[in-house]
């Protein structure tokens, strides 16, 4: 627990037992010293009888260490649970003796009859205590009568719209939006105070001028913008695409990609880096890591997670431009960029993270760019898999990048591929299917870091809109 500070200790009551419901304490940084105290106690001779001498007592001390890190108990132990039964006579039986299985059992230890017993599923989350604030009951006055349920008045399992104003469009859609909402632009207005607005603004037009569909993150990468001023700008200047060949892309108002077959270049590839056992390496070999693990999961509970510092509509008027140490050091002109590989791909060069999402032109590779320009000149339909692709291209663009990246891999670590036979043939796989039938990774909404390559959010920044 000490070499990972993101951890608490936890404290179990009852080791042994595993229903037991642990107690936890934060770690706290201090600087306090560790001392050994010596009490000697020396007992004089007693010369009379009626006279009571106090022994002479000593204290020696000595520092042991410094203590830099402590950790408190500082919330509640929570209930425990305990393998009881209840006798039709109120007595309580324990269980432990019949449903822990301690050494190799027979066939009769299983087919015993017991009393029912069903654990908990999982234990409380929280060892802080929360005030919920009840609210009494409304007192409605005489002859007041409940509304229909309907749709308008029933409160819905997901959030609450948040105020950006996006414009979002299915590839089912029939028309497609040519000026922002209202709302929009005076949330834009609002905020665009100073020149450097002004300049971001007109950067991001002329980005739009050039290439008509935008990623978040290319944007990102071309023009240096605070990402919350980020989620006002892109509303004010293009709608944001839910489905089809071009989703999680933002597209200049009054352009339709459906309807222009070179928009076919804007279209977005979904990207895993495949990896996996069978392919003669693990997970853990590769180079790109992964943003989070199944197997370093730890519970709400065992970790001690920070606030994440809120933006006012103040900061955004005055830029933003002392926000973090790390932005502090850099130009202003680069200080929220992010590097090219968040949104190119070359060959030679790793991606950052193992879930990328590409737009076809950005596969800077000339083997691949003849893969998505087969059918140039031809295109006759678009379709809301393959755009106006010919059938499978994505397939065959992923089977072309996973080689390539496997050849990166064989040659900057060949022992993990000294087993692989001769017989594997170019289309050799890497890892765990990377077609859109796999399930999306779920991601978390993190503070942004400067310059650092940010998390490919594509996919899922629609949670910062809706």
């Amino acid at each position: 627990i000490y070499a990972d500070p993101a951890k608490r200790l936890e404290l179990y009551f009852r080791p042994k037992d595993p229903y037991c419901h642990p107690v936890c304490a934060n770690r706290f940084p201090t600087s306090t010293m560790l001392l050994r105290v010596r009490r000697r106690t020396k007992k004089q001779q007693q010369l009379d009888t009626e006279e009571q001498i106090q022994p002479e007592v000593q204290f020696e001390m000595e520092i042991l260490g410094i203590v830099t890190t402590v950790y408190k108990f500082q919330g509640m132990s929570d209930f425990q649970y305990l393998a009881m039964h209840s006798g039709p006579d109120g007595k309580q039986t324990s269980m432990y003796d019949k449903i822990l299985m301690l050494k190799p059992e027979k066939e009769e230890f299983f087919n015993r009859d017991l009393p029912l017993y069903i654990p908990p599923p999982i234990f409380s989350r929280l060892d802080t205590p929360i005030d919920y604030f009840y609210r009494p009951d409304i007192q409605h006055r005489e002859g007041y009568n409940n509304p229909q349920v309907s749709g308008e008045n029933l409160i819905g399992l997901s959030r609450a719209r948040r105020p950006h104003n996006a414009i979002f469009v299915n590839f089912d859609d029939e028309e497609i939006p040519v000026k922002p909402l209202d709302a929009a632009v005076q949330n834009w207005k609002k905020v665009c105070t100073n020149p450097v607005d002004k300049k971001v603004e007109e950067e991001l037009r002329k980005l739009f001028e050039v290439r008509p569909v935008w990623s978040r993150n290319a944007v990102k990468a071309n023009i240096s913008v605070h990402p919350d001023k980020l989620k006002l700008l892109l509303p004010y200047l293009a709608y944001y695409m839910l489905t089809g060949p071009w989703r999680s892309l933002w597209v200049r108002f009054g352009y339709d990609p459906r309807k222009h077959p070179e928009a076919k270049i804007y279209q977005v590839l979904d990207f895993r880096i495949r990896c996996g056992m069978k392919y003669g390496y693990a997970a853990t070999d590769m180079p790109v890591k992964a943003k989070r693990s199944t197997y370093n999961y730890s519970l709400p509970i065992t970790v001690k997670k920070q606030g994440s510092h809120t933006v006012s509509v103040h900061d955004l008027k005055q830029g933003l431009g002392t926000a973090g140490t790390s932005g502090a050091k850099k130009s202003p002109s680069s200080r929220y960029k992010l590097k090219e590989s968040v949104y190119i791909f070359r060959e030679g060069a790793l991606p950052p993270y193992r879930q990328m999402f590409y737009q076809l032109c950005d596969l800077n590779v000339e083997s691949l760019q003849k893969i998505i320009h087969r059918n140039d000149g031809t295109e006759s339909e678009c379709t809301e898999r393959d755009g106006w692709c010919l059938a499978k291209t994505s397939d065959d663009l992923r089977d072309s990048m996973s080689l390539m990246i496997k050849q990166i891999i064989r040659s900057t670590r060949p022992a993990l591929f000294s087993n692989t036979t001769s017989s594997e043939d170019g289309k050799e796989q890497l890892a765990y299917e990377s077609g859109e039938d796999e399930d999306d990774e779920e991601e978390e909404e993190e503070d942004f870091k400067p310059s650092d390559g940010s998390e490919n959010e594509m996919e899922t920044e629609i949670l910062d809109y809706v």
